[in-house]
Parts: C-alpha cells; structure tokens; sequence
C-alpha cells in the first residue's frame, strides 16, 4: 500500500518515554525473537473454551450500564446472523483472548478490530482515506488480540455470505500476510515514514484498476461518489424537516428521539442548558484553530440516536448547529464512552475519563483523525455522571457493504485492513521487535487462519445459545426494528 504524507505527527509508544532505556535496533530484533519462546508463531491457533465461560451471561451483565428500553434493539439487532451476533459480541470474545497464548508484545488496540469497524472517511486536506474508524474498546494489549478479531470476523462474514472453506481461508490469509508484510515492511522505514503513512482511497481504486472487472470498477466509482455526498448537508436533508418555518430534527422513535421527547417531563430549558455545558467543556479539549472554528455555530436542537450493533443502548445524542442562517449546518455526535471490554483482561484505562481513553487511542492509531474529535463529561439529567467522546456525524464515512462482497472482493478488502492495522500498530508498538516476531514464512499466518475458523465454530454456537436465551426469556430482543 503506498504511504503518502498525511499530518503532524505525535507521540507513540514505539519509543521509550523520558528517562526509559532506550534499545538498539539489535535489542529489538531480539526482543521480538524472544517473544516466540512465550507464544510461538504455532501456538496462535489454539482455542479452547474455558469450561464456566458464559457468553450471554457476559452480554446481560453488558447490558446493566445501558438505556433499558434500548437494550432489546441491541439484542434484536445480534439475532439477524452469527455475523451480527459476532459484531456486538467483543466483550465475549475479549474473554476468550485473555485464555489465549500471549507474545508480550503490546500496542494500543482498537479491541474491536472487526471488518466492519474499518471504512472510509474525509482527511482534514479532504481526500478519501481508509482507516479503522471505531474506538470504543481502544486500549494498550497484545497486538495479537486485534488480528485474531479481524481474522475471525472475515471468517464469520465468509460465512454470512455463504462462501466455502477454500475461499474462506484465502481471505484470512491475505489479511493476516497484509498485517504481517506491512509490519516488517514498517519495521525497515523511518518512523516518521511510518507516521506518515496513509491509505488513499482513490489512489488504491485506480491501481487495482487492471486487477478488476469492469463491473467491479463501476460499482466501486459508485460508491466513492457516494461517499463525497455524506456530509452534514446530506444529513441535513435525511435527518431534519422544516416545521412552522423552522429547522427540526425528525422523529423515528425509538431510532431518532429529539430531546423535547426524551425528556418530555422536564424544563427543556434546563436540559439544553446541560447539553450547552457539556459542549462548552468538550470545546476546551480542542485544539486553538478548532476552537475557533466551533465558535462560528450555535446549537439548535439535539436527539437520541440508536446507533450500530454492539454500541446500542449506550448514550448517543446528535445535536444540529448552524453557523449562520440556517444554510451552514454541523452535525456533531456525542456517544458515551464506557469502560473498555478489554479492561477487565488487559488493565484499566490510563485516563480518568473515558471519552479521552478513546480519543487518544484513536489519534494513536489512525493517520488522521477528526478535526472536532474531542471528549467531555457531564452530569446527566438523571443526576448521574457520564463520559462522551464528540466527532462529526458525518464527513463522507462510507462503509463497504460487506454482504455484497464475492469472495474476490473480500480478498482484497481483507489484505487493506490487515495492512492499515498494521500500520495502527506499528504507530504505537515496537515495529521492529513485532516485524522480527512475526518473521519473514507464513507461519503465523497460517496459525492464525486455523484459529479464526475454530473461533468461527464457537460464534455459531454462542449464537444457538444467544437464540435460545431469547426463546427462553432470559434475553428481551425486539426483531421488528
């Protein structure tokens, strides 16, 4: 993948803090070779289910921390397939990781490396780059957790889409042999390279022109123009109506609740007193020029959105503002963050608040983030205290529809994600010491290829017993929505 220069760079856990040792580039060569005597290459396709693990149990208690009426569209929306049961699953299989074979070789995680949790998105100089782009669970641990996640997703959706072993298995490999060439690739560049690296949407289409059908070139033109058109305009129009000449964010209950519903048996004037609060401290997160920015809109209204898979029944609340007479809209998305699923296995969070443990961690490991990315906290209508991370709704994210991939498609698909998660690690981990651990045979490939289908057989079986906890009633989901 061709890397291209793509902003300031910033601190990364690849070189020793003030007052560390600092290793030479032998020192990390060896520490990676070292690594095999504690998780040889081999070792990462083992899985063995602990005997007491509780996969429904562990989502129910999940659930505890989230808005009630909502939790039943989280778990209707996992009971569509094994692949959506996969995706609000991270917890679980979190769990799972914790009894598997450890290098010792940290980085910061996405903890949810799924492939639908990568896509495209605007750079601040608006070119259409591909990145991870979820961060909920971010936080520092082996680097193998994120790779078995993405393995074992592309085994799932291989599955969804009805594709046979064979395939399967090709598509694993090309995004565990991406990861791993990227890695050792990186290893051998200047840091401030690796910094740098990005993967440009547009410049990926036209190389792999010649390598795709003419069908396959049209749909994908299609889709980037698509992109371009996802913005706070589009959302103005799909989101928003006019009433009594003024501009209201529509009501899709339970998808979309403006707040004048939501809090129906309060002072309005009170809740959007808070709603102003907590922007106000989400603001002072921002860089100057951001600030500056932000400054230039005001606030109009705000609502309730379910958003996601495994992120519903979380607090996510879009606000409208507008930077003049109601022709310049922005639309921000406040979502709560909570505790990581991997904080229970891989240590607490660094950060007091969790809203900023998931902007660093995204500003860690993508090229280039939001220009509004920020973080606040606030006290609720409820009287209790909760952290929100802020971005923009919408600035030409566009998702791949993973369910109309050929086994082709997802091939490459995989090889671009096993690439920028490389490249999201080596940013933060010891590039060298990971490029020497993973080595230059298709060893932990293979490894890992075996795992993700062994973790593909467990998916199907939690997901029986997901089903069978809602025929029981022991899990409420609501399917018609």
């Amino acid at each position: 993948m061709a890397a291209r220069s793509a902003g300031a760079a910033q601190a990364s856990g690849d070189a020793p803090g003030e007052g560390a040792e600092r290793l030479t580039h032998i020192d990390r060569v060896a520490r990676g070779k070292d690594a095999r005597a504690a998780a040889p290459l081999g070792s990462h396709a083992e899985f063995t289910p602990g005997a007491s693990r509780d996969p429904v149990g562990l989502l129910l208690e999940q659930a505890e921390s989230r808005v009630p009426e909502l939790v039943p569209i989280r778990h209707g929306r996992m009971l569509v397939s094994p692949f959506t049961f996969f995706r609000g699953a991270a917890l679980p299989m979190a769990a799972d990781l914790a009894g598997t074979p450890r290098s010792g070789l940290r980085v910061q995680l996405c903890g949810d490396a799924h492939l639908s949790n990568f896509g495209a998105f605007a750079s601040p100089s608006r070119r259409l780059v591909f990145d991870v782009n979820d961060f909920d669970e971010t936080l520092p641990g082996p680097f193998e957790w994120d790779v078995k996640r993405l393995a074992a997703s592309l085994a799932v959706a291989g599955r969804d889409n009805e594709f046979g072993g064979k395939d399967r298995r090709a598509i694993v490999l090309s995004a565990v042999e991406g990861y791993r060439t990227a890695m050792r690739s990186f290893a051998e560049q200047h840091f401030m390279d690796v910094w740098y690296a990005y993967l440009d949407v547009e410049d990926t289409v036209s190389r792999l022109r010649s390598q795709m059908k003419s069908k396959q070139v049209k749909t994908t033109e299609k889709m980037v123009a698509k992109a371009h058109t996802r913005d706070s305009m589009q959302a103005l129009n799909k989101l928003t109506e006019v009433v009594d000449g003024r501009r209201r964010i529509i009501t899709e209950p339970p998808l979309i609740e403006p707040i004048e519903d939501v809090f129906a048996d309060m002072q309005i004037d009170t809740v959007y007193r808070l709603l102003r609060a907590m922007l106000g401290k989400y603001r002072r997160t921002l860089q100057s020029d951001r600030k500056h920015l932000l400054e230039h809109f005001a606030v109009v209204q705000g609502a309730r959105k379910v958003v996601g898979v495994g992120s519903v029944g979380t607090r996510a609340w879009i606000v409208l503002m507008d930077g003049g007479d109601g022709t310049e809209p922005l639309f921000l998305q406040a979502k709560e963050a909570q505790p990581s699923v991997l904080a229970a296995y891989c240590g607490r969070s660094q950060y007091h608040n969790e809203g900023e443990r998931v902007v660093a961690g995204q500003r860690l490991m993508q090229a280039e983030s939001d220009i509004l990315l920020g973080w606040t906290h606030t006290t609720g209508p409820d009287g209790v205290d909760r952290d929100f991370y802020v971005r923009q709704l919408k600035d030409w994210k566009f998702s791949v529809p993973i369910e109309q991939l050929r086994p082709s498609g997802m091939q490459e698909y995989a090889r671009m994600c096993g690439w920028t998660l490389a490249r999201a690690h080596a940013r933060s981990g010891d590039r060298i010491a990971l490029g020497s651990y993973l080595g230059g045979s298709d060893e932990f490939d293979r490894a890992v290829a075996a795992f993700a289908e062994t973790y593909a057989d467990q998916n199907e079986r939690d997901y029986a017993a997901f089903q069978a906890a809602v025929k029981d009633g022991r899990v409420e989901a609501t399917t018609e929505i």
